[in-house]
């Protein structure tokens, strides 16, 4: 039997009597330092710290499980909220032989200590070490609290906001919730500096700025992607994952990526979601990563190397495709279209006269639909305006069965 319990920093007195009853009968206890010391007195089974890379020790709990009858992970607050629970989950799978006993979790004591109804505050996880991921809740008004990797958690957080136009952003410090050195300090995203706080903290903030206005979906201002810009009209951007359909959990393989900003979008559409950009030009592969980092999108995985080649090392199939610059010839389309998961979404966008036959024959000979989108921007012209039209745009859409 495995239970997994969330401890409060209070240790054990955040424990019900069902938390405590498994503690005392557990003969082996995983945990890290700090949640193994909050029982130390009290547990009398064998004692196993995490490793630095958590998921080693994981990956042992089947093996574990022959030797010992009862064994208990202790987590921090609630262990599905971001947390270990949620990691054993993925490795061993939900069978039924793991129950959790979660504690009040320290998202819900944070909002408890402001006063925020929490179905209005996000939660913002940077416990990956990237303070970035804030990026993409960053409009006027919202409240967030995020979750942090270590003492210096608070300032890279203001770092973050502070770059990106938001310095005038309430920030609170929050640390040691629930335990007697709970300690609350107040400040904004700009004022804050390089200040550490306490191992065990989180960050919530007001945002509040005149910093550029980035939705999480279709389609960002071509100026988010700096110089250079994103290779591809914001309107056909928007058009594109549109007929992608961005979903939490899903994976998108970003062909020929160019600056990323396809998949970038996908990402930042759909929390959870998956990409895989794939360029072969290092540049351009080196440029995606940047963007991605300053979109708050770290997870993106970026690929250097040709379509189709690097296919068989991409693992998992994807559940969508876009095929931007990355269209070399009409094989290419029926290879992707073979990868697809069934109800895959394939997209590819052409521009020239080439490209429109490799999509005319897939229409004709595997389904889909054809849509050419044209674009034209008012521009000045002698002492009036005239419309200058942008390269025409013919987009192919199939979804596998």
């Amino acid at each position: 039997m495995i239970t997994v319990i969330g401890i409060g920093a209070d240790g054990w007195a955040s424990l019900g009597e069902e938390a405590r009853a498994a503690v005392l009968r557990a003969d082996l206890l995983l945990g890290g330092e700090r949640q193994l010391g909050l029982v130390a007195a009290q547990a009398r089974g064998e004692r196993r710290p995490w490793p630095e890379r958590l998921t080693t020790l994981v990956d042992e709990l089947p093996a574990l499980e022959h030797t010992h009858a009862e064994i208990v992970v202790l987590a921090s607050g609630d262990p599905l909220l971001h947390g270990v629970g949620a990691t054993i989950l993925r490795r061993l799978g939900d069978d039924g032989r793991i129950r959790f006993l979660p504690a009040i979790s320290s998202f819900a004591l944070a909002c408890a200590r402001l006063r925020w109804p929490q179905g209005d505050v996000e939660l913002v996880s940077a416990t990956g070490r990237i303070a970035e991921v804030v990026a993409p809740a960053l409009q006027p008004g919202r409240r967030l609290v995020v979750l942090g990797f270590g003492p210096q958690t608070a300032a890279q957080v203001a770092r973050v906001v502070r770059e990106r136009g938001f310095g005038a952003s309430r920030l609170v410090v929050l640390e040691e919730l629930g335990a007697e050195a709970e300690r609350i300090e107040e400040s904004t995203a700009g004022g804050w500096g390089e200040r550490e706080a306490a191992a065990l903290h989180l960050v919530a903030l007001e945002v509040r700025g005149d910093g550029p206005l980035l939705g999480p979906t279709a389609s960002l201002p071509d100026a988010a992607y700096g110089p250079g810009g994103p290779g591809t009209e914001r309107a056909v951007r928007a058009a594109t994952l549109a007929a992608l359909v961005p979903v939490p959990g899903q994976l998108l393989w970003d062909i020929g990526a160019g600056s990323g900003a396809v998949a970038i979008e996908w990402l930042r559409a759909a929390p959870g979601a998956r990409a895989i950009a794939i360029e072969r030009d290092a540049q351009r592969a080196a440029r995606i990563e940047r963007n991605a980092l300053a979109l708050g999108v770290p997870s993106l995985q970026v690929v250097t190397g040709e379509a189709p080649a690097v296919f068989d090392d991409l693992g998992a199939a994807p559940d969508a495709i876009f095929v931007g610059g990355g269209l070399t010839g009409y094989a290419m389309l029926t290879l992707c279209r073979k990868a697809l998961r069934p109800g895959g979404r394939l997209v590819a966008n052409v521009v020239t006269v080439e490209g429109e036959g490799f999509v005319a024959r897939a229409q004709a000979e595997q389904g889909g639909r054809l849509t050419r989108i044209a674009i034209a921007h008012a521009e000045p012209l002698g002492a009036g305006t005239g419309w200058r039209p942008a390269m025409t745009v013919t987009q192919y859409e199939l979804r596998v069965r």
